[in-house]
C-alpha cells in the first residue's frame, strides 16, 4: 500500500468518515473508496460489486476476482440517559460494537468518569446536553432513568428528530403512564408506538446485565433493519 494512500486512510478513520478499501491481493495495489463515487483504474469494472459490500456493510473477496474490500462504516450513535448500573453493562457490551456512546444525567452522583471511563458522559438536563450533541435520524436513544423529569424530555427530542431507534425502562404501566404524558404533549400514536417500551427483547432475565443484554440485541436488531 502506498504511503499516501495509508495517510488518507488514517485521516478519514480520524474523521470518522464513512468508506473502504479496495485491495487487489494478486498485484497489492489499493485505492479508497468513497461512496457514490466510481472506483478508478484496475477496480472500475467490480463497481457494481463494490456498492453491494459497502452497503451491506461486509468484508470480502468480490467472487471470481482477487479483489478484497473492506468496509469503514461510521460508529452509530447512541445516547443513553441515566448513568445507572444497567448503563455500565450497555457500555461493557457497546465496547466490541460500531456504537459511539454518550451519556446524559444531570446526577452528578450517577455521572461520574470513575463510573464510566473513556465515555462521553454529559452532565446536564436533556435539554441543554442535546445542544451540545449532533444528532439525526441514525441517532439511537435508550433511557434507563425511570424518572419523567429526565427521560420525557429526551424522549420528546428523539421523536421529534426521528431516531431510528428508542426505547425507555419500566414497567408495562409505567409505560402506559409515559405514553399517556406523551399524548397529552401532542404527540400522534404512531410516534408513541415507535418507542420500545418496555425496552429491550424478551430474554427472561431480571438482573442489571441481562436486562443490558436484552437491551443491546434489540439495539442490533433494529439497526440491522435500518
Amino acid at each position: 500500500m502506498k504511503f499516501k494512500t495509508l495517510e488518507e486512510i488514517l485521516k478519514k478513520k480520524s474523521s470518522k468518515t464513512e468508506f473502504a478499501i479496495l485491495t487487489n491481493l494478486e498485484n497489492g495495489n489499493s485505492e479508497i473508496y468513497i461512496p457514490g463515487t466510481s472506483p478508478e483504474g484496475e477496480f472500475s469494472k467490480y463497481t457494481n460489486e463494490i456498492e453491494k459490500f459497502f452497503k451491506s456493510k461486509k468484508n470480502g473477496v468480490i467472487e471470481n476476482s482477487e479483489i478484497f474490500v473492506e468496509t469503514y462504516i461510521k460508529p452509530i450513535k447512541v445516547i443513553i440517559v441515566g448513568a445507572v448500573h444497567i448503563a455500565q453493562y450497555l457500555v461493557d457490551f457497546a465496547k466490541s460494537l460500531n456504537f459511539e456512546i454518550s451519556i446524559i444525567d444531570p446526577r452528578g452522583y450517577f455521572a461520574s468518569e470513575q463510573r464510566f471511563p473513556d465515555i462521553r458522559v454529559i452532565n446536564k438536563w436533556p435539554k441543554e446536553a442535546f445542544e451540545e450533541i449532533e444528532t439525526n435520524s441514525n441517532t439511537a436513544l435508550i433511557a434507563l432513568t425511570h424518572d419523567p423529569k429526565i427521560d420525557d424530555p429526551a424522549l420528546q427530542f428523539a421523536l421529534k428528530n426521528k431516531f431510528y431507534y428508542i426505547g425507555a425502562l419500566g414497567s408495562k404501566k409505567t409505560h402506559e403512564n409515559r405514553c399517556q404524558r406523551l399524548s397529552e404533549a401532542g404527540f400522534t400514536n404512531d410516534e408513541i408506538n415507535s418507542i420500545h417500551g418496555p425496552i429491550g427483547i424478551k430474554l427472561g432475565g431480571k438482573s442489571a446485565p441481562e436486562i443490558a443484554l436484552s437491551i443491546i440485541a434489540q439495539l442490533v436488531s433494529e439497526t440491522y433493519k435500518k
